[in-house]
């Protein structure tokens, strides 16, 4: 009787948190799906290791740098026949066409996807475009997802479910952050706080599956490391207020700016693989001529933010350039995530605050623009992304900084809540009830 009791209680919870008790079947299927994930991100991390060495870090550009202005556009070129030729993707970027498959085509993603978009990401980050690995990494994994289910001839309700625990698993994986990646995982779909909640507990078994293997391969240390810095005075909530609002114009810039070049090159009566040259030049020539560092996906300027190596005007341009030729890569058709490029905005923007309030603002204040370079990382993806949560969470991890989460949460609040309305992602419904998913709800 007792036993009774306890399970259908335990079926009145989960009914009332908006799961279902049958989630408990895919256990097993997240499982797999996070094993699958796992192996397939390390192989493209070595494809990413293997391809930057051989084209941006080759030794056969020494002595040949002029070959940058070009190579970026080879790159997207070759990225782009790729993706149109064999994977017949509307567009090149990862997150957005993962989030559209879960809400419009039943959590379809074709198996070709999965080698072919890790191809074509290398080409173009990897000869120098400016974008991000973890976008594309979303699509992987959520097509790693999408196939276990088909294997298994599942419903189209639990494929949809384990698309969502391989983009978590892909996630959890590329950045080692598993708590951040499994809650990625159901926060990812909708610009508004809504989640998908029957996703929730598949996300959470495949996650940790895949960070494992992952780690197994290449280390259990955090993705960065930054100074010893704690939240340990209250005035510091006041710069922390002012690093939310410039933030939130930050990612307002970047939406607009990102939309505008995406919508010309869409507008443009020309074919595709010219688009991608174009917006490939665009960034050789800003990286010869003027700042090197808008090559590849930018980790190395998140790092120079978090050490204080520089000055509020210097990271302000670093920050406006990585705007441009992000926009430009990824909104020109190149195969690239816009994700990263997004923590690169908020560590610069977090470092050039937290230079100025330390310039200004008494020592006994303490501030640590290593600390705000890190708190606005959380806060440029809560704002631009719209996943709060995972924000707060991600930083913390891949950092090895767990005493800052008060102000991220701060910060992650404010530039949420003034960026209402405002995302990235195209695909993302504002909500569950505008979502063709639970339409008949």
């Amino acid at each position: 009787m007792l036993r009774r009791l306890s399970i259908t209680s335990w079926k009145f919870l989960l009914a009332g948190k908006g799961l279902s008790f049958r989630t408990g079947q895919y256990f097993g299927e997240s499982m797999l799906v996070g094993l699958f994930t796992g192996f397939v991100v390390v192989a493209f991390r070595y494809l990413i290791d293997f391809g930057e060495s051989l084209l941006i870090g080759g030794s056969w550009l020494e002595g040949r740098r002029w070959v940058m202005i070009f190579l970026p556009a080879l790159g997207a070129l070759a990225g782009h026949f790729l993706i149109k030729r064999f994977a017949k993707l509307e567009h090149a970027r990862g997150t957005d066409s993962a989030i559209k498959a879960y809400h419009q085509h039943g959590g379809y993603i074709t198996s070709t996807v999965i080698p072919i978009k890790s191809v074509a990401s290398v080409l173009t980050v990897g000869s120098g475009g400016s974008a991000g690995y973890e976008g594309p990494v979303t699509l992987i994994g959520a097509a790693c997802g999408s196939v276990v289910a088909r294997s298994l001839n599942l419903s189209v309700r639990a494929r949809r479910i384990l698309m969502a625990a391989g983009l978590a698993a892909g996630i959890a994986a590329l950045f080692q952050a598993p708590l951040a990646g499994a809650i990625f995982g159901f926060e990812i779909f909708y610009s508004s706080s809504d989640v998908e909640h029957e996703t929730v507990l598949p996300c959470f078994i495949a996650a940790p599956v895949s960070y494992t293997i992952y780690a197994y391969f290449f280390g259990w240390q955090p993705l960065f490391s930054m100074p010893d810095c704690a939240y340990e005075n209250a005035l510091r909530l006041l710069p922390y207020f002012a690093l939310a609002i410039v933030i939130t114009f930050g990612a307002r810039f970047y939406i607009s700016f990102f939309r505008g070049i995406e919508e010309t090159f869409t507008n443009l009566r020309i074919p595709g693989s010219l688009k991608v040259v174009i917006g490939g030049l665009v960034v050789g020539l800003l990286g010869y001529f003027i700042f090197p560092g808008v090559y590849g996906a930018g980790y190395p300027i998140i790092r120079r933010c978090l050490v204080e190596n520089g000055n509020a005007v210097i990271f302000l341009a670093i920050f406006f350039l990585n705007v441009v030729s992000t926009s430009f890569t990824v909104g020109s058709g190149g195969s690239g995530g816009i994700f990263a490029p997004a923590l690169v905005c908020g560590a610069t923007l977090g470092a050039a605050t937290g230079l100025f309030f330390a310039r200004v603002l008494p020592a006994s204040w303490g501030v640590h623009p290593s600390a705000f370079a890190l708190v606005g990382m959380a806060g440029f993806l809560a704002s631009s992304v719209r996943i709060p949560m995972t924000a707060i969470v991600m930083v913390a991890e891949i950092s090895g900084n767990h005493q800052l989460l008060a102000p991220a949460m701060w910060v992650c609040g404010i530039a949420f809540w003034l960026n209402n309305g405002w995302s990235l992602y195209r695909s993302q419904p504002h909500s569950r009830e505008t979502s063709p998913v639970h339409s008949g709800e």
